[in-house]
């Protein structure tokens, strides 16, 4: 009847429409600042930025049917007069810790979802596709969907040409889309489709190492997971293996940066240098960077 369909209706909705919570760990051996972006139509969570210390996790509750990606930042900092922070590897380009509705600059490991969709499934997985900067996986509260992630340091065994190199050390690793630009590696134009955009030499590179993340534009069939009837929430953990065995810390001067110290364990070696005619004569120590006072 159509009462009994009212009824339905009205319990199906209040049944599904419940929020979900992520909860978002750093298990890096440095700071990670984490962005925020919703879909196109999707009301944003109360933050879209903020900053996780090593061994630090926030809980961020989305919406019912929320549907957007998260990614790391990294080697952030504030500029001197108070504004314009912006971020080494993943700056949404705000000038702000909020993302407020920007997405990652390239390159940046994300994680993407789409929850209760089709049949109240959730759908979610770890993408490539816009290069590499922080190991990421992804866990669902319901114990019987399947995780995914990225593990592997990728900046540790980038190409050259691919390499985002701070003081000597890679930072990031970017897409071979971002690199060279061509439409085989962008899935492009005359390779705008499946069957015409096929693996490279670089995609193979990324899946070896990552192989449930999406290695190029395509690559769908391994690297899309599905939780069937939805999960109450998930898991996001930076460095899901664990902090770095040895961690570097940088000088920011300005917007310079200069290696300065090395972090083993709970020891650290410290020297001082004249860093563009500026010597260090205080830094504030942090696992990702030291600014100077």
């Amino acid at each position: 009847s159509v009462v009994f369909l009212s009824i339905f209706v009205k319990f199906s909705v209040f049944f599904r429409a419940r929020p979900a919570t992520f909860m978002v760990t750093n298990s890096c051996g440095y700071t990670v600042w984490p962005g925020i972006l919703s879909n196109a139509g999707v009301a944003p969570p109360s933050t879209t930025g903020f900053m996780l210390s090593p061994g630090e996790s926030r809980a961020v509750a989305v919406a019912d049917g929320w549907s957007g990606r998260m990614w790391g930042r990294t080697l952030c900092e504030q500029g001197s007069s108070g504004a314009g922070f912006a971020c080494t590897t993943g700056d949404c380009g705000t000038g702000t810790v909020e993302c407020s509705g920007r997405g990652a600059a390239p390159p940046a490991t994300l994680a993407e979802f789409t929850l209760a969709s089709v049949g109240g499934d959730d759908f979610y997985d770890v993408s490539l596709v816009d290069g590499f900067n922080v190991p990421v996986l992804v866990a669902p509260a319901n114990g019987s969907c399947p995780t995914t992630d990225c593990p592997a340091d990728m900046n540790a065994q980038c190409p050259p040409e691919l390499r985002v190199v701070v003081a000597g050390a890679a930072v990031a690793c970017r897409s071979a889309c971002e690199a060279f630009g061509t439409e085989a590696y962008c899935c492009s134009g005359a390779h705008g489709t499946p069957a015409t955009c096929a693996p490279t030499a670089y995609s193979r590179l990324f899946k070896a190492a990552c192989p449930r993340a999406y290695s190029y534009a395509y690559d769908d069939a391994t690297s899309t997971f599905t939780c069937a009837g939805g999960s109450a929430g998930y898991g996001v953990v930076f460095c899901p293996a664990g902090g770095s065995r040895y961690a570097r810390w940088i000088i920011v001067v300005g917007r310079a940066r200069h290696v300065v110290a090395i972090w083993h364990f709970d020891r650290f070696f410290l020297w001082t240098c004249a860093c563009g005619q500026r010597r260090m004569h205080h830094a504030q120590l942090d696992t990702n960077y030291i600014t100077v006072k």
